[in-house]
């Protein structure tokens, strides 16, 4: 569970190659774009402008390189060619990438085109309880420190946590050892100690937190049919901190945190 330096010395480079993934998307229009042309840009990047392998595909029988989520589906979306992106949509895309061995893991909810202030809102909240869950991150502190801040976050802003699906440990495979989990109570469950590294991944709902897996077996999609946000960073945890190893470079917490380089 814990890493020695060189192996994440190796990890800080599939994160930055990762966070490089999405600083591309950043830079192109999605609306009129159908799921699957994005899935292949992405795994062109990745795998001829970076040299990198694309953790997710083959990966549980997956034969994609991402996920991308729409509107009310709040996990593991299939790209498909007839589903195109619209202007006014919210689109989740989560990738991984795996560099010397090791795997970096990150999504992020795009805001397509013109939205209501109510789908906006529900977008900033949900990073917004990443970042809170995130800035618990340091020696001693323990894994309900961050489910807690993430779920009060959410539901101080009228909004839901969907529970069935979690943050994890991350390092030669895409899912370790620890289970983060996105609720929880202040100073239960393991203490983090320096070295460790994680996901924190939290899906927010419009409605209630209830989910549904669709007849595909990947498409995770709210049982009200309202909308779903998710954001989520590759971490590990320093002797003073946290360090995010999958930042982007436009990204900037709203407050400092402890120990980041």
């Amino acid at each position: 569970m814990v890493k020695t330096p060189e192996e994440l010395a190796l990890m800080r480079i599939s994160g930055k190659l990762l966070a490089s993934v999405f600083e591309m998307l950043d830079g192109h229009e999605l609306a009129g774009m159908s799921t699957m042309a994005v899935n292949d840009m992405v795994d062109r990047f990745i795998t001829v402008d970076l040299s990198a392998r694309p953790a997710s595909k083959g990966q549980y029988g997956f034969k994609y390189v991402l996920n991308c989520s729409i509107n009310h589906v709040v996990c593991h979306g299939v790209p498909n060619v007839d589903e195109v992106i619209r202007d006014g949509d919210i689109i989740n895309l989560d990738i991984t990438l795996e560099k010397n061995g090791f795997i970096a893991d990150s999504s992020k909810t795009y805001i397509v085109g013109t939205v209501p202030p109510a789908t906006k809102r529900l977008v900033q909240v949900a990073q917004e309880a990443m970042w809170q869950g995130i800035r618990q991150v340091r020696p001693g502190a323990s894994l309900g420190d961050i489910g807690f801040a993430i779920e009060q976050h959410a539901r101080r802003n009228g909004y839901s946590v969907v529970h069935e699906y979690c943050g994890h440990g991350i390092g030669r495979e895409m899912h370790e050892d620890p289970q983060v989990l996105n609720f929880g109570r202040r100073g239960t469950g393991m203490k983090l100690r320096e070295g460790m590294v994680f996901t924190i991944e939290p899906m927010v709902n419009q409605g209630s937190r209830k989910v549904t897996t669709e007849d595909d077996g990947w498409t995770v999609v709210t049982n009200d049919g309202k909308l779903s946000a998710q954001f989520e960073h590759t971490v590990a945890v320093t002797q003073t901190g946290v360090e995010v190893l999958t930042l982007r470079r436009d990204e900037k917490p709203a407050r400092p945190l402890a120990g980041h380089t």
